[in-house]
This record gives C-alpha cells, structure tokens and sequence, in this order.
C-alpha cells in the first residue's frame, strides 16, 4: 500500500518542525541538535562501541541514514512501530558485534579473580588501543554474526592469550597478585 504524498509530506513536515525546533534549542543552548537516532546510536555504543563514541561523522552519517529509512517506510505504508525496526537495522548494521563486549568478556571469564568488577568494563578500552590486543582482532574477518560462527571461539583463546602475555611481559599488578604479596592477618 502506497502513502499518499499528502503522508509523506506530512511526515517531512513534522521532521523538519522538529529540526527547526531543535535547532533554534540547540542555539539557544549552544548543543548539538537532538535527534532519536543520534541519541538511540550514542547510547548503544557508549555500551557496546566505547571506542568510536568520537567519531560524530559516523554517528551523524548513520543517524541521518536511519531517519531516511524511517520515512521511506512510512511513505510506503509500513506503521510507526514497523517503520522503526527497519530504520534500527539501518542505525544497528556493522555494529552487532563488540570488540569491547568481547573483552569484557574474556577479562571477566577468565580473570575473574585478578580483575574483578568494575576492572574490565575499565580496562576494555585501554586494551583496544594495544597494538597486540588490535592485531589479534584483525586476523578474523569481524562482522555482525561473527560472534554466532566457529571463529568467534579461536578469538576468544587468542585474545585470552595476548592478555596473559600482556600482564606478563609488563609485570602488570592484578588483584591476585597483590593479595599474594601482602602480609596474611592472623
């Protein structure tokens, strides 16, 4: 079922109310202009992507992507609900699966008594920007069901191997390390 172009102007229209709106907000308040995809994409990878929060360029590009789809699928019929779903497989693609997620992960399965909560959601992304840590992720071919493939395993070992030889080589202070080397109470 095609939407009338009286629809499809209809919801231009309220987007660019809500443009204008914001952007008379944003320089009143000298913020950046609030949109439902910008902010639903910076909340999902303050969570799972850390380590690109920065990069506005693609927030804004993949934002500005997702509110294209959303409109596209209401001019075509699809309802609000239905028409969200698809504009957050637009917002969400290449995005599914977490370096950082993934590190957590490792840190808390397999140095859960060295590094225990909150140490890995802190040492995450310092270990994102090791070289070695970096190399290790870049031998698989990472995509959004890489997590669910053979593959994901053998990332696993290798990055739990990287991080042992790191706290190694660096004589790195972990917690069970410190218990040990402090005096027992009697």
């Amino acid at each position: 079922m095609q939407c009338s172009n009286k629809n499809k102007k209809e919801v231009i229209t309220k987007h660019l109310l809500f443009t204008i709106e914001n952007q008379t907000i944003m320089k009143e308040n000298n913020k950046q202009e609030l949109s439902y995809f910008r902010l639903k994409l910076r909340s999902y990878m303050s969570e799972h992507h850390p380590e690109r929060l920065h990069d506005t360029e693609f927030i804004t590009a993949r934002a500005d992507m997702a509110l294209t789809t959303y409109c596209d699928a209401v001019v075509q019929g699809f309802t609000h609900p239905e028409a969200e779903s698809i504009a957050s497989e637009v917002l969400y693609q290449g995005l599914h699966f977490s370096k950082y997620d993934t590190l957590v992960s490792v840190l808390e399965n397999e140095f859960e008594r060295e590094l225990p909560a909150p140490l890995p959601e802190k040492l995450a992304p310092i270990l994102l920007s090791n070289k070695a840590v970096q190399a290790t992720f870049d031998k698989f071919g990472l995509t959004d069901t890489f997590a669910a493939s053979g593959q994901y395993d053998r990332l696993y070992t290798e990055l739990t191997g990287t991080i042992v030889l790191l706290i190694e080589s660096n004589n790195l202070p972990t917690v069970k390390l410190a218990e040990e080397a402090s005096p027992k109470a009697l």
